[in-house]
């Protein structure tokens, strides 16, 4: 059952009273539509304006306890009988007026009046007069469908700190605008208890789930649009999930940076970031100049060997082919062929020594080098 401390059970003021019956002479238009006094010719029954209620109430109770004594009460002369029965009467009548008065509902400006039938929701009333059952058939709570509203979370740091996909720190403050919707006001009547605390708890769970995705330089600088965006957008669908009857309006980030604590660390790590990406770029630019000359060398060395190859592979073949022609002279005369091939051999090892030829005939004669004379001399 909803809380009734809201209900508008103050009836319209308007000319005749709410139940459009004439208000007499009476120029305050009674709401009740009866003469001040209980009966046809009792005090206030003619003249200009009369009492009020409170006035009437404690007229007849002065009355009714005369008439308990057993004098006659009135200026009319009557008994305590007569009069008691008259005004038992005006207070019953009195009575069913308030009770019916609690189902009129005036609902003003922005305003809608959510009214249920024995706790169970049966319409929405909009701005100006309505009615329904009075209580506690039907009951209404007033809504203030239009307000927008705002709250502010990360005011403290239980709430601003959060930490970033590179685990990074970062302190955020935001404010959330929303407001009752209007297309179903009967959802946050009856689903939301404290809607505040609710719209609170949905937006710094979804901002610290897309901090958490996101890297430290987009949340300070670059990406602050996409994700005020994101985040309305993931509040809207949870709210929704829950029959919350809100509506997110806009999500702003008021203020995003680094926690005082943390900015030394951070400049640190900043250092290191530019020392590292200085470095890079050194071995980068040694890289560009090493590997062209590397492989320049390696194509010109891989070029030399395989110019030797190709030479020992020729001298090879001509070593083959010289030798298959000596075999061939050497399988139609190898008597020839074997002097022939050691005068050759002789000759080129003695081309390559110095060579003494010594007379055995002549007897002991001094060996004299003359080569190594001229050499000597020479030089």
């Amino acid at each position: 059952m909803p809380d009734n401390n809201d209900y508008d059970m103050e009836p319209p003021k308007v000319a005749g009273g709410p139940w459009g019956s004439g208000g007499g002479n009476d120029d305050n238009g009674s709401p009740w539509n009866r003469p001040s006094g209980g009966g046809g010719g009792g005090q206030g029954s003619g003249g200009g304006g009369g009492p009020d209620l409170e006035e009437q109430m404690k007229r007849m109770q002065e009355r009714f306890r005369r008439g308990r004594g057993g004098r006659g009460g009135g200026r009319d002369g009557k008994g305590a009988g007569g009069f008691g029965k008259g005004g038992f009467v005006f207070l019953a009548a009195a009575a069913f007026v308030a009770w019916l008065a609690t189902g009129v509902v005036i609902v003003d400006a922005g305003e809608q009046a959510t009214v249920f039938r024995f706790g169970k929701f049966q319409t929405n009333f909009q701005s100006g007069l309505n009615f329904h059952f009075p209580q506690p058939i039907e009951s209404h709570v007033i809504v203030k469908a239009e307000e927008r509203q705002e709250i502010k979370i990360g005011q403290n740091e239980d709430e601003s700190l959060m930490l970033t996909s590179n685990e990074d720190i970062v302190s955020i403050k935001f404010s959330v605008f929303w407001k009752v919707r209007t297309a179903a006001p009967q959802d946050y009547v009856l689903n939301v208890k404290q809607p505040d605390a609710a719209v609170r708890l949905v937006g710094e769970s979804v901002m610290r789930e897309i901090v958490g995705k996101s890297i430290l330089s987009e949340i300070i600088t670059l990406n602050r649009a996409a994700m005020q965006l994101s985040v309305r957008d993931q509040m809207q669908a949870i709210l929704d999930d829950y029959d919350a009857g809100v509506d997110i309006l806009e999500v702003t980030i008021v203020d995003a940076e680094l926690p005082r604590p943390v900015i030394p660390a951070f400049d640190d790590v900043t250092t290191a970031e530019q020392d590292a990406e200085r470095v890079e770029r050194e071995a980068n630019t040694f890289a560009e100049q090493v590997v062209p000359e590397a492989r320049g060398t390696a194509e010109r060395l891989l070029r030399e060997a395989e110019g030797y190859r190709d030479q020992v592979i020729a001298d090879a073949n001509g070593e083959a082919q010289r030798f298959n022609q000596i075999y061939a002279e050497y399988v139609k005369a190898p008597r020839v062929t074997r002097e022939r091939m050691f005068l050759e051999t002789l000759e080129e090892v003695l081309s390559k020594s110095e060579k003494t030829i010594l007379d055995s005939e002549s007897g002991a004669v001094p060996y004299l080098p003359l080569d190594r004379v001229n050499r000597s001399g020479g030089q």
